[in-house]
């Protein structure tokens, strides 16, 4: 990946993580299970770790 498409990567990255902790939020209200909603959270968290590193090892 170029630099153009981590940063693409990493803005949908976390217009999704955005989108799921509403979501989060939500099941969290209602009392529902949010365990699935965490983990993917968290899938994401650890794929913006890794892109911000390749980011800013490619500088």
């Amino acid at each position: 990946m170029n630099r153009k498409e981590i940063e693409e990567r990493i803005q949908h990255l976390k217009m999704d993580y955005i989108r799921i902790q509403g979501d989060l939020d939500k099941l969290e209200a209602v009392g529902g299970n949010a365990s699935g909603a965490i983990r993917e959270l968290e899938i994401i968290e650890d794929e913006i770790k890794e892109l911000n590193q390749a980011l800013h090892s490619s500088s």
